[in-house]
């Protein structure tokens, strides 16, 4: 959850360099569900980095 909380905001976008992303409460709801639920248990740390919702995460380590 932590590394997931690293979303890019827009308002860090000059520290970070990443453009900021808009994320739907229903998708962060969501995303956030399936964390506390131990579904992406499996998935490297490193997936949940600077992403906007957990769709993004499935992709980056699927990739």
């Amino acid at each position: 959850i932590e590394k997931f909380l690293s979303q890019p905001f827009f308002v860090a976008q000059q520290f970070t360099g990443l453009e900021g992303r808009y994320v739907k409460l229903e998708d962060t709801i969501r995303s956030f569900q399936e964390l506390v639920d131990g579904k992406h248990d499996d998935l490297p740390e490193n997936a949940f980095y600077m992403k906007g919702s957990i769709d993004e995460v499935l992709e980056t380590a699927n990739a």
